[in-house]
């Protein structure tokens, strides 16, 4: 698909691989590549999740500092809209996400896998926002999803101070979801991935929809979205078909069509 991005798919799994040496930096020509990867693989219905992955290495240490040091602010105005989207496409992709991370997520690689719906770490990795450090802070989601996940003040001091985060204390406060020998990252992502690949993709599209629109409104409005969303699965084949297979079979027999 890209230069340095492209999209994969085996047994229902699309797979975003970045791959720009050595540390996987996003560029303006990567973070385009992402979001026309993201925006593939959400339009795919041959894909029914989603791995997102930057190597055996390292899984992306930030932006492009060399492209963006000559930058002015009428420059960034313009460019930080576009940057934004780029990874931002990521998590509006309609289906189950996760994040393989080996070696570095830092700066806009910590903000991309912040952007998915689950994250495995290897046991040697490191997650950040060090953007401080450079006189600015995170421009693609950072401050706000990193809250999100983890709250304001743990957020706070990592985006304060800078620091790089290692993979127990990433497991601890729930910056990532599962940490696993580096060896096992890819596989262990394609594992948790691979349990969508068959699986009512209406619905967890659905489900995904209601839980992220509804952190960020108020609880009668997030309810009211979830009503809504379970409503409209009743017009679903998907829904007849999983039904009628509980009464018959029991439940996860269900054989799904996505319909």
């Amino acid at each position: 698909m890209g230069e340095f991005v492209n999209l994969t798919v085996s047994d229902g799994v699309g797979t975003i691989r970045l791959d720009r040496p050595k540390m996987n930096a996003l560029n303006v020509q990567v973070q385009d590549e992402i979001r026309e990867a993201a925006e593939a693989a959400g339009a795919d219905d041959a894909v029914r999740a989603v791995v997102v992955y930057g190597g055996e290495r390292v899984f992306a240490a930030g932006a492009d500092i060399k492209e963006m040091a000559d930058m002015s602010y009428a420059d960034m105005v313009k460019r930080s809209g576009p940057l934004q989207a780029s990874l931002s496409a990521v998590a509006a992709i309609p289906k189950p996400t996760v994040a393989a991370i080996t070696g570095y997520a830092l700066g806009g690689g910590c903000e991309l896998a912040l952007c998915t719906d689950y994250r495995i770490a290897a046991d040697d990795a490191k997650l950040g926002q060090p953007e401080i450090l450079l006189g600015v802070i995170p421009g693609a989601g950072g401050t706000q999803r990193l809250s999100r996940l983890i709250g304001p003040s743990k957020a706070k001091d990592i985006i304060f101070t800078g620091r790089f985060v290692d993979a127990a204390e990433s497991l601890q406060i729930g910056l990532v979801d599962k940490v696993v020998p580096a060896a096992e990252v890819y596989t262990a992502a394609v594992a948790w991935a691979s349990q969508f690949s068959k699986g009512a993709s209406l619905a967890l599209r659905a489900a995904k929809e209601a839980i992220d629109a509804g952190l960020g409104v108020d609880l009668h409005t997030g309810l009211e979205i979830e009503r809504q969303q379970f409503a409209g699965l009743f017009a679903t084949e998907d829904r007849s078909i999983g039904m009628k297979s509980f009464v018959e079979n029991g439940p996860g027999k269900a054989e799904f069509k996505g319909i």
